[in-house]
């Protein structure tokens, strides 16, 4: 077969494919490099339009295989466009609802592309909603002028999953040009708690090139001394100022002194030091610091011989990076934001006065509408 152009046939799909068994609904392979559906469909493998926005362009079902499946060494495995409905449909009960495979580094296996609405939307009752391959490229690339780029939904594995085998690139990648790079929205935060989830999960090491705020900050481990059945919360130390924090034990000599060495850094990094001293087994009134921080080391004097002494050095960060990013401690909220809170619970106003309401309307919409399918 040459190639399959499927203009609306009046029924509402310009090409439909359906199989029930070990077998593809519609399959299309193609050699040739330029695609312009306008002048030449045929250098497409599969070419569906649609003229009404109840019909898909290309539609195909399937009950073990693929729906839809297209084939392309440089064009356009499958190519489905409708002015106002769905450019291309796949469903299938058992295997791919819409396969794309492309072998050339400069075209994609499945392209979604919309003004208003999802890009590409995918969703499974079991596997996974929208699931892109690629040697070279983008395995799933998504775009859209107002809506949604890439919509995953699934009731019960991941909406969108993306995995990267190495190479230093990451398994979802996401920026944001005057917004959240990525918005991740937990049950409670929607004001419809459904039991104890979490916005984000990582299991693994995390890198923040940036600056990493929260209404709480702490560690949760497996309880030491019950790991199998508690946990054990412990909070950070915080402070108005960039504070770094160092101390040690050090024992003093026959003359009841001792010099303290740090870091080759430690000037470099730290500025306006505040020190303390602690005398173990027995009291030293006369305990002091002899001389300050000075070429990385500072001396304490007028204990006895042998003393032990505990001792803490603070200091505030004077890095590039510090200075270039000085904490402001006290900060007005934006017109916007006033009247709205980062934990309105907290302050016994409900979920719909957060600051999510403000800063991510249009995904907590699309939040609430998903939940509401869900209850």
């Amino acid at each position: 077969m040459g190639h399959i152009n499927g203009d609306d046939d009046g029924v509402g799909y310009g090409v439909r494919g359906r199989s029930a068994g070990n077998t593809t609904g519609v399959r299309g392979l193609t050699g040739n490099a330029v695609f312009d559906p306008d002048v030449d469909p045929g250098n497409v493998a599969v070419f569906g339009k649609g003229s009404d926005e109840s019909y898909a362009g290309v539609y195909g079902k399937s009950e073990a295989q693929a729906g839809v499946y297209g084939d392309s060494v440089r064009g356009m495995g499958v190519y489905g466009t409708c002015p106002r409905g769905i450019g291309m449909k796949g469903e299938t009960e058992l295997g791919i609802g819409v396969w794309g495979l492309s072998e050339s580094e400069d075209s994609s296996a499945v392209i979604g592309d919309s003004l208003w609405g999802t890009g590409v939307s995918g969703s499974t009752y079991d596997g996974d909603g929208v699931y892109g391959h690629s040697l070279w490229g983008i395995g799933v690339h998504g775009e859209s002028s107002e809506g949604i780029g890439v919509s995953g939904l699934s009731d019960k594995n991941a909406g969108v999953h993306g995995i990267s085998n190495g190479g230093g690139a990451a398994g979802v990648r996401a920026w944001g040009f005057g917004s959240a790079g990525v918005a991740s929205l937990s049950d409670d935060t929607a004001g419809v708690w459904l039991g104890n989830f979490s916005a984000g999960e990582f299991w693994g090491d995390v890198n923040i090139y940036g600056n990493l705020t929260s209404g709480t900050k702490g560690f949760k481990i497996d309880h030491p001394l019950d790991p199998s059945n508690k946990y054990l919360y412990h909070s950070s130390v915080e402070s108005p100022d960039m504070k770094n924090v160092y101390d040690g034990v050090v024992v003093l000599d026959a003359k009841g002194e001792a010099v303290v060495v740090l870091a080759a850094w430690f000037e470099a990094l730290n500025k306006d030091f505040r020190y303390q001293l602690t005398p173990i087994g027995a009291p030293g009134p006369n305990l002091h610091l002899a001389e300050e921080i000075k070429n990385q080391r500072f001396k304490i004097a007028g204990g006895s011989s042998g003393m032990k002494v505990c001792w803490q050095v603070t200091g505030i960060r004077q890095d590039a990076l510090a200075q270039a990013n000085p904490l402001v401690v006290e900060q007005d909220k934006l017109a916007n934001e006033r009247d709205h809170y980062l934990h309105p619970e907290a302050h016994g106003y409900p979920a719909q006065k957060s600051m999510v309401e403000v800063r991510h309307p249009e995904e907590l919409g699309q939040f609430r509408k998903e939940q509401q399918k869900i209850t």
